[in-house]
Order: structure tokens, then sequence, then C-alpha cells
């Protein structure tokens, strides 16, 4: 199933009531203060003479909204991420009081971690493999690649990376967040132009903001638009000088990880060939987890790798592993050693992570000899759906495509987050939840993220816990005919 369900939208009465939380919320946050300053009560504001570290929005969101359900998002884990997490207790919340540790230990089941193909588990079949590479190497090389940070495995992990996404070549970072923050910065810079979709992740937004290029927004997967925004910039050229711009790079994700959707590539890259622009694709949630050989979104959407200059994509969520790679043709990849502070000056990805990466790659590609890999993605592909279609057979909205393992369920009301958050709790189900602002204010959501890992039996009873919480918290909104899975189409 690879086509595009039908969307969810937000009802009337859903907004309405979630204008007025919030509002609510606001109104009494900013009565409290009020009273607490007129009788100095008030510990937040900076000392005398000193000017606040954070805006004064930023500091009274943080108190009165956040402070009252952070423990949603503050559960330590003493645990592997595996389809069973161990999750340390700590006291109710207390608004004011801190979150303490009461020395219990609560088993849950993960339905949070991006351990997609079930890597990151404490019986992996990379075990081995990566324990040697720990007895040889050491956990951490102490250095970065340009000094002695390059040891064989990151040499042949670059090659094993360049082989599974079908580039020429490969070079590999330390970070998943900085394969982004500095990588697009070395790509692109002043006199070019970046085109970025208005989803994207905060990394890419940080590296295009970093890059000194001009940065434009296209609407979420509508190539359309983006054909028009590529059309416009060629025609007004530069601001002020109109000169035409040095080189125009797109910039798109394989699978959006707060909608679950694919992004059209196929449609991206006719727009990328008709305008001769460049187009960088993020695959942190698609490398691994989609495509029939697990080789990402360009698998998946029956593209050549060839028509994409740039592969970024993580080690954090398929590999279990930690960092992220650029791979392109040869010439870019020499040129980008060169040039980017990711890899000149940040210390190199710790060898045993290469090593587990590595055997991770080899064994999806059936390079061990075994049928792992491929029973890994059909298990994947077969409980994402299998996921996906309870939880829409439930009434819930439920946004993106079939065959995604990311599941977002909308929860729209601030009071919905930490409701959903403490009744799964409750039940020992391990979840994320996403608000404001990481999500529109309307669009507050929960994040289911499958595995391999999870069995079929074990799925089962956490929907039917699931079904029990959604009719307690009251999100089966029913049925709904449209597409505002974004802030862009919302306003619309």
């Amino acid at each position: 199933m690879h086509a595009h369900p039908i969307q969810p939208t937000i009802t009337f009465f859903a907004a309405v009531t979630t204008y007025f939380g919030y509002g609510l919320l606001m109104f009494f946050g900013y009565v409290r203060d009020f009273c607490g300053r007129r009788f100095k009560k008030v510990t937040s504001l900076p000392p005398k003479g000193y000017a606040p570290l954070v805006s004064d929005f930023e500091e009274f969101y943080t108190r009165r909204l956040y402070h009252r359900i952070h423990d949603c998002w503050n559960r330590p884990i003493a645990s592997c991420p595996a389809a069973w997490i161990d999750v340390m207790e700590r006291t109710p919340l207390e608004y004011g009081k801190p979150l303490k540790l009461t020395g219990k230990i609560r088993k849950c089941y993960n339905l949070g971690s991006y351990n997609y193909l079930g890597f990151g588990d404490p019986n992996s079949p990379t075990k081995n493999d990566v324990f040697r590479a720990l007895d040889q190497y050491s956990v951490s090389t102490t250095s970065n690649r340009n000094d002695i940070g390059t040891t064989t495995l990151h040499k042949e992990l670059e090659k094993v990376v360049a082989r599974f996404v079908r580039k020429e070549d490969a070079m590999v970072f330390g970070m998943g967040f900085g394969t982004n923050s500095t990588g697009i910065p070395s790509l692109i810079g002043k006199g070019g132009l970046i085109i970025s979709d208005s989803n994207n992740h905060s990394s890419i937004v940080v590296g295009a903001r970093s890059s000194n290029s001009a940065i434009r927004v296209f609407a979420h997967n509508d190539p359309e638009d983006l054909e028009a925004v590529v059309r416009q910039a060629i025609i007004e050229g530069q601001p002020g000088t109109r000169r035409p711009w040095t080189k125009i790079l797109i910039i798109v994700e394989g699978i959006y990880s707060m909608e679950g959707e694919f992004c059209p590539l196929a449609e991206i890259v006719a727009v990328k060939k008709k305008y001769g622009c460049y187009l960088y694709v993020d695959e942190a949630h698609s490398i691994g987890a989609v495509g029939l050989s697990g080789r990402g979104i360009c698998e998946h959407a029956k593209v050549n790798p060839s028509d994409v200059d740039i592969l970024m994509g993580t080690f954090t969520k398929s590999f279990g592993a930690v960092g992220g790679y650029l791979a392109s043709s040869k010439e870019v990849v020499s040129y980008l050693r060169t040039v980017s502070p990711g890899h000149v000056y940040s210390a190199s990805i710790s060898p045993p992570a290469c090593q587990q990466v590595i055997s991770a790659m080899k064994i999806i590609m059936g390079e061990d000899g075994t049928d792992i890999g491929q029973t890994k993605l059909s298990s994947l592909r077969e409980n994402s759906n299998f996921f996906r279609r309870r939880m829409m057979e439930m009434g819930c909205h439920v946004l993106g495509d079939w065959d995604s393992p990311v599941v977002p369920v909308m929860l729209y009301n601030p009071a919905k987050i930490p409701a959903f958050s403490r009744e799964c709790y409750a039940r020992n189900l391990a979840v994320v939840v996403v608000g404001f602002p990481a999500s529109p204010l309307l669009l507050s959501r929960t994040r289911f993220c499958i595995s391999a890992a999870h069995t079929k039996k074990d799925l089962e009873d956490a929907l039917k816990k699931i079904e029990e919480v959604c009719e307690v918290v009251g999100i089966k909104y029913g049925t709904a005919t449209s597409l505002p899975t974004s802030s862009y189409l919302l306003e619309e």
C-alpha cells in the first residue's frame, strides 16, 4: 500500500476548545504573574542589573504551561531502547516542585523510540561485532578525523554506506544533527538560494540559516508550489542586484517525522531537473526503514539515487547507533572533507558505533549470509500498517502514509497532551506526545514509532490499552476528509 490515505482535519469544536484551553491557561498565568510581582513573590525575574537570558514569553510559557506537564517528557530510561524498556519512576507532579526519583522501575511497552529495525535491542545480531570493536579500538578516538580520529572502521563504514545508498562516496559525522547543521553551510553560501520544505527538521533550518545564503520556503509536500517558488526565484534573481543565483539547492526529507509522510520524490526530482537545481534529501527516518531492501525513499519512490545530488542520513534510527552521513559523488565528498566543520573540528564517530552500523547494513543487505535483514524489514512494514489501520478503525485522526513506521495521532486540545501521556504511562505504555512549539498550536499529537522488534501479540495488547485511553481522553474524533497536515495548509 503506497497511496496517500485521506488525512483528517481538525473539527470546528476541537479548534475552538483548543484555542479556549490555551487562552485560559495563559490568562490565569498572567494573572498569577501580575499578583506575584505586585506582592513581590515572583522569583523568576533576573537579578537586578542583569538582562533576561530568554524572551519574556519563552520564560512565561516555560513556567506557566510547560512546567505544569513536564513530567510527560522527563521520565528517565534505564535500559536499551528495545520493545520493552525500564522507566525510572518519579514522584507525582506538584506544580512548582521538582520531580524526584522514587527508586522504583516500571517496565513499559516502548512505542516512542526510533529503533525501527530492532538493532538497538540487547540481543541485537550486531552485538558480538560491536564488543570486539570496543576491545580493539576503545570507546572514542578522542580526536577529529583530520588528526588521529580516523580508524580502519571509519574508512570501511564510509565504503559500506556508499554501497548501501548507491552513491560513489560518503563521509560520516559524529552527530546526526551536526550532519545537517555543518554539512549544508559547506555546500552553499552567499549568492546561493536554499528552497526548503515548510516542515523540514530544525537541523536543516539551522544549517540553512548558517549558510549565509538566501532561503525560500515551499508548501509542505507540494511539487507545484515548489515549481512556482523556483520559477519566481530564477526570474527575480538575487535581491538588489538581480544577478543569477550561484546555485539553487532544494532540501526535503524522506519521511517527515512529525507527519509520518513520505515526500513525493519523483515529482520533486522532475522539478529539480527542469530548472537545473540541486537536490538534498534528508533520510534520517527513511534510510533502513522503507523500500523493499531498506534503501530508503529513493527505492520506495522508484527514483534513481543518481538523480539526487546529496543523500543525507543518520545512524540513530534504523541502525541503532549514533552519527550521520552525507553521500554524493567523489568530487563533492572530497570537497566536504576539507571544508565541513563537522568533519574537520568535531570528534569522530565512536569506533564501536561504526561497527554497529557496518554490521547492521551488511545484515540488511544480506551480506551476513542470513535473511535476518529481510525478515526485519518485512516485520516493520507489517507492524506499521497493522498499527496504523487499527488506530484509524478506532476513529482517531491518524496522519501519514502506509508503510511509514511513524504514526502520528492527533490530540489537538492542550489538556489532552498530559492526559494521554499519563493514562498510557499508568497502563505501562511509553509514548511520545508533542505540543506547541514543537507542533503548530492547534495540531498537538502523540507520535507512535513502530519497530520490527514489536511482536503482533504485544501490539494487539498495546492497542487494546490505547483504545481505553482514547475513550477516557476523548480523541476519537471520527472520520474527516481534508488534508491539513501542516500549519501552512491549516492557515490556507
